[in-house]
């Protein structure tokens, strides 16, 4: 069982400073990330909220989607799979599923956790997460899925499809797939969470930006 530690990065104490002092903090650099365990979408129940987060597993850090930047190296590069929605380019950018393969290649290990959340709060013990929009360079793409296996899609970015935007998990899991882009550039992924609890339906949206190098 993971230790959980809540810290206030930072970023985020710079800027709330500035808030305070009437100061722009736009021009401060996110943290980055670039190597380990991160769940990237994980979410919190707060007794009367839901929140989306990025859990550094390494540190047992929990940023704000907003303070954080997920940085895909050059050597996420790997050959194309052949599977039809990732394009047909030779390479592709891969954060994988195993990790393993994560750790040998100095990238990072992409999760997906709903494992703050208890049995018992939402209808269903369950959740569901999904993918709003997608945008390369600040245009719309078809560049970016997550899938599982032997291209199991769980999200695909291409607005042509009505599928592949939404799946749910159940409380208390941790899941990993393979998060794929086929162009190099910088990525805005906007996610939601949402459940029912108490009769009452809850969400929480958050844009996570990803530079693919």
């Amino acid at each position: 069982m993971r230790t959980r530690k809540r810290l206030l990065t930072a970023t985020a104490i710079t800027a709330a400073a500035l808030t305070t002092a009437g100061l722009n903090s736009a021009a401060f650099a996110a943290t980055t990330l670039s190597r380990g365990h991160v769940d990237v979408l994980d979410a919190d129940w707060d007794g009367g909220n839901l929140h989306l987060h990025a859990h550094d597993e390494e540190t047992g850090t929990e940023y704000d989607p907003a303070e954080v930047t997920l940085s895909v190296p050059a050597a996420a590069k790997t050959a194309n799979p052949g599977y039809g929605f990732l394009g047909s380019g030779s390479q592709i950018w891969l954060l994988p599923e195993s990790e393993a393969t994560a750790n040998a290649k100095g990238i990072l290990y992409p999760g997906i956790s709903t494992e703050h959340l208890t049995s018992g709060v939402f209808a269903n013990n369950s959740v569901k997460y999904t993918l709003l929009h997608a945008t390369r360079n600040g245009a719309a793409t078809e560049d970016f899925s997550v899938y599982a296996g032997a291209g199991s899609r769980w999200f695909d970015s291409n607005t042509a499809l009505t599928g592949y935007k939404s799946r749910t998990f159940g409380v208390g899991t941790h899941n990993h797939a393979n998060w794929a882009f086929e162009e190099a550039g910088t990525y805005k992924l906007t996610f939601r969470v949402e459940g029912t609890a108490n009769s009452t339906l809850v969400s929480d949206t958050a844009v996570y930006t990803v530079v693919v190098a």
